[in-house]
């Protein structure tokens, strides 16, 4: 049947930064559709949990720091293997957000975002590759930004980072898609989640926002889920290097 292109059953997954928004969303997803889940964060991980299992899928939690990233990627890969034996799906969701001026912009901010959000990507995405490379089929999935595309304001370590997550994604891809890995990204628009409160609450900024989304609303972390779900299956066997834009139409106004 043609949904059974999209059918994880029978995958193991790993989503970072799980336990709320995005992550969670997209880790809850990916279990609706079939797939075992290895869901990560610093913490608070119990309610999605609770979703998985009540999806009908196994659930491993991996309490780590990716400040301490060489102990986070052995102990994610390694208790993956240990508990399924295979991983077949990547979700770097995990992100932080500093907000201040460029001039006033502290390098232990810089760095501390650039941490999380890229290097992580590609230590984790190179840990897993190798993993996948030896299954002949795998699939990594990165979140991008619309500042992949956008320099933004106030945010100049976030927007280097995520404009470093798309062009990382084609990176990956282009060397990784011989091996039957498909490397893709998505661009969330605006998303109502605790990052974004800031802008939410700022009534003026969230009127420009707004003006500026044809759909005319903030997206909600489950709008992202089904571009999750094709990135994860058979049906986009074909997409390599792809940042999949859901913004409600942002970047064609």
């Amino acid at each position: 049947m043609m949904l059974d292109l999209f059918s994880l059953h029978g995958k193991v997954a790993i989503v970072t930064g799980a336990s709320r928004g995005i992550g969670q969303a997209i880790a809850v997803g990916l279990a609706r559709a079939g797939a075992d889940l290895v869901i990560t964060s610093r913490g608070g991980l119990e309610e999605t949990e609770r979703k998985i299992v009540e999806a009908g899928r196994k659930c491993l939690k991996v309490n780590v720091d990716l400040f301490d990233l060489s102990r986070a990627k052995d102990l994610i890969i390694g208790e993956t293997m240990k508990t399924f034996g295979r991983l077949d799906i990547l979700v770097n969701n995990a992100g932080i957000q500093r907000r201040n001026p460029v001039l006033e912009f502290t390098e232990k901010d810089w760095d501390e975002v650039i941490q999380i959000n890229l290097k992580a990507v590609f230590i984790l995405s190179q840990a897993a590759a190798a993993i996948m490379k030896e299954n002949g089929w795998g699939k990594i999935i990165n979140l991008a930004s619309m500042l992949s595309f956008q320099g933004g304001y106030t945010v100049p370590a976030y927007a280097a980072s995520k404009g470093g997550v798309a062009q990382l994604t084609k990176a990956f891809a282009n060397e990784l898609a011989r091996y039957g890995i498909n490397v893709n990204a998505i661009a969330p628009g605006y998303i109502d989640t605790e990052m974004n409160k800031a802008l939410i609450q700022d009534q003026e900024r969230n009127r420009q926002i707004l003006e500026r989304i044809p759909a005319g609303r903030w997206g909600k972390p489950e709008d992202l889920v089904g571009a999750a779900i094709f990135l994860a299956s058979h049906a986009s066997d074909y997409v390599n290097g792809h940042i999949l834009c859901v913004d409600g139409g942002w970047l064609a106004r």
